[in-house]
């Protein structure tokens, strides 16, 4: 029996579930919670959902979005904590880990390759286009029939981890389960109708104030965009409301590596990696003790936001 077969006897063996993901979710996290939270409900099962940041606006088309609730600390037994798309119990809150604290077992379904591997039960493959890739074969695996609702969901995490099938991540196996998931149901209207067409204001907001800031290096492989705390309550933007600027840097002809820094709270400044291909931004975030994947990742920063460009742009020279 492999991890994953492994996995899949424990969440048939459970009949109550808490499932969770990384802190700020992306739709990866989202569309793996909710798919799985649809597939075991489908079997009977008491399946809770908690992540302490709101679910981005863009994911409220997909079913069940609002039970996924804040964490509240309560007494809780004989449940299986899951964790999705979290490559570490550190990226989710203390909240959070207090309320899985109790789990009878604690299960781990990942595709970062700088997966800690916590958890009694752990399955990470970083070849997987998305943690939904995973979770699709999961399903297989428990032989539990896939539906329009679940297809939907998964196939939003795959969609936007591979950024429309763009992404050098993206596989045949993943056009595969792709292809699967239209077939069972899934919407590609309505992915692009909700993901890519309908844009917040405030997320439009920031990309005007982060363009502005627009700044390269003088050999053009760095491209350096940053938005000030005053910017972001300005456009009244969310956590999650910047996710997507990164990526007009990386797009830049001859630009190597893309960077957004962000201040959020006084001298504290978050940075995203993007790569074009040839530098491993992964490697790059850990030394700064973040993660994240070959092409994108990210790291928290104390500092001003003047001393953290600094810094970073100095090392992203030495590789670039």
């Amino acid at each position: 029996m492999n991890q994953l077969q492994e996995i899949a006897a424990q969440l048939l063996k459970h009949n109550y579930l808490i499932l969770t993901g990384h802190a700020i979710p992306d739709g990866d996290c989202i569309g793996s919670m909710l798919g799985l939270h649809c597939a075991l409900q489908n079997l009977g099962k008491k399946v809770e959902m908690i992540l302490e940041d709101p679910v981005p606006a863009i994911y409220h088309y997909l079913p069940h979005w609002e039970d996924i609730r804040p964490p509240v600390i309560s007494e809780r037994h004989g449940f299986a904590a899951v964790y999705l798309d979290c490559s570490d119990q550190c990226r989710v809150s203390e909240e959070v880990r207090q309320v899985l604290q109790n789990a009878a077992v604690t299960i781990n379904i990942d595709h970062h390759r700088d997966n800690s591997r916590f958890g009694d039960y752990y399955y990470v493959n970083p070849e997987a286009a998305a943690t939904a890739e995973i979770i699709y074969e999961l399903l297989h695996i428990m032989q539990i029939p896939i539906g329009q609702d679940v297809a939907n969901c998964l196939y939003a995490g795959i969609i936007m981890d591979t950024g429309r099938f763009m992404n050098s991540n993206t596989t045949s196996l993943t056009m595969k389960v792709a292809s699967e998931l239209l077939q069972k149901g899934a919407s590609v209207d309505l992915a692009r109708n909700n993901l890519f067409e309908s844009k917040p204001l405030a997320e439009v907001l920031l990309l005007k104030h982060a363009l502005g800031h627009l700044t390269l290096s003088e050999d053009g492989k760095i491209a350096a965009m940053w938005l000030t705390l005053e910017e972001v309550k300005q456009a009244g933007a969310m956590d999650y409301h910047p996710e997507g600027i990164i990526n007009y840097a990386r797009m830049i002809a001859g630009v190597e590596v893309g960077l957004l820094f962000r201040e959020v709270g006084i001298d504290q400044v978050k940075v995203g990696f993007r790569s074009r291909g040839r530098v491993d931004v992964a490697s790059l975030a850990r030394e700064f003790g973040g993660g994240g994947h070959r092409l994108a990742a990210g790291a928290s920063f104390t500092g001003s936001l003047e001393s953290v460009i600094a810094l970073v742009l100095d090392r992203v020279k030495d590789v670039c």
